[in-house]
């Protein structure tokens, strides 16, 4: 659905919007504030990543097809057991999709649990289940790339977002147009040790990424 997708299904994150909706149906997004609200309580650490996290660090506007809100994989239960009383939650991994009805274990390949309230309603968001060292934020394409929750988020208006840099250094491995788009909003903001993040990402991707040439620019 987002930007940090597994290969659920096959090539579910190269679909379009339209082709998605044909296949897995229509999605209608929450948005950051209905996520805070839906969330209230839950116990555990949980953050928005994303378009949505990039939007709210530059303030600049942008189309939403969904919404990638995160969590520590090692939290999945108390997530599961806040929404599953309400939410209708499915597991999305390298061997698809599986409903997840209280009492099923989550598939050790599952990167996100999808959540909707039943069959005929829209998907309203993705829950990110996120790697850690002992309760650090680690990236999951590159586990050395390890930082405390704290660092790797930032706050807004009761909702913490990943810092643009590690959402650009999701986003690198196979950037869109909007994905380009937003590395253009955050660059003049970023600051020289978060430049430098993001070019160790991308300067471990294959030689001629087009973001190479411009983070050496930056």
């Amino acid at each position: 659905m987002g930007d940090e997708d597994a290969q659920t299904a096959g090539r579910q994150q190269w679909l379009g919007p339209e082709e998605f909706q044909h296949v897995y149906g229509p999605q209608r997004s929450w948005t950051p504030a209905e996520v805070r609200d839906l969330l209230d309580g839950v116990g555990v650490p949980w953050w928005v990543a994303g378009g949505w996290a990039v939007e709210a660090f530059t303030g600049v506007a942008r189309h939403h097809e969904d919404i990638d809100v995160s969590v520590l994989r090692r939290d999945t239960g108390a997530i599961r057991a806040h929404l599953e009383r309400d939410w209708h939650l499915w597991s999305a991994g390298d061997s698809g999709l599986l409903h997840l009805p209280p009492g099923r274990a989550v598939p050790g390949d599952s990167g996100q649990i999808w959540v909707r309230a039943h069959a005929l309603a829209p998907w309203r968001g993705e829950i990110l289940l996120n790697p850690d060292v002992d309760g650090r934020w680690q990236f999951k394409r590159d586990p050395s790339l390890v930082l405390p929750l704290d660092d790797a988020t930032w706050e807004r208006d009761g909702v913490r977002y990943l810092r643009p840099e590690l959402v650009l250094a999701h986003k690198a491995a196979a950037p869109r147009p909007k994905d380009d788009a937003d590395l253009e909003a955050a660059l003049p903001l970023l600051g020289a040790p978060e430049l430098a993040l993001l070019r160790r990402v991308v300067d471990a991707l294959p030689h001629g990424h087009p973001w190479q040439a411009r983070l050496a620019e930056a």
